[in-house]
């Protein structure tokens, strides 16, 4: 993917790949040297290695369906190359490659040019670097529950009475 090409769709919401394991949705955060970020409404932001990409779709119309609002102090990991971003991220739980039978999940504990070392319970995981295309590690916003929201809906439809009755029932209560 030509990474001057892709600067231009920064800010705007993306599918990565038409379909399968890999296949997301979500607001394109960057570019990089070997590749990109995405935040997703489920899983936060993930980053993709440009290589393993094999489309990238814009739906110039409608727009695709995201339903998230990203604060303006949402921060997240970057780094000019993939092995950079690694390095940045050791220690932390990650979960490399997003679904099929590549699909892992682990601590990165250690990241050289060949490959990079997961530790999952008892077990050593090391994973070609060619091999990666995409990791994510937690970094998301959070949406609002449907609970909050219905709440604040019905405070402001009738003016804060039902707070004011759940308090008067408190009170009843207590005599």
């Amino acid at each position: 993917m030509n990474k001057e090409w892709l600067t231009n769709l920064v800010g705007k919401v993306l599918k990565v790949d038409r379909g399968g394991p890999e296949s997301r949705t979500g607001l394109l955060l960057g570019i990089y040297d070997d590749h990109l970020s995405i935040l997703t409404e489920q899983e936060g932001v993930i980053y993709y290695k440009t290589d393993h990409i094999k489309s990238i779709t814009e739906n110039v119309k409608k727009g695709f369906q995201f339903q998230l609002e990203v604060p303006e102090d949402f921060t997240f990991k970057t780094a000019a190359t993939f092995k950079g971003l690694l390095g940045d991220l050791r220690n932390q739980w990650v979960n490399i490659n997003r679904g099929g039978p590549e699909k892992l999940e682990g601590v990165l504990h250690d990241i050289n040019d060949e490959f990079i070392t997961l530790i999952l319970n008892e077990e050593v995981i090391r994973l070609s670097m060619f091999h990666i295309r995409s990791i994510s590690y937690g970094a998301r916003v959070e949406k609002p529950k449907e609970e909050e929201k219905s709440e604040k809906n019905k405070d402001n439809k009738d003016g804060g009475k039902s707070e004011k009755n759940k308090d008067n029932k408190a009170e009843e209560k207590e005599k």
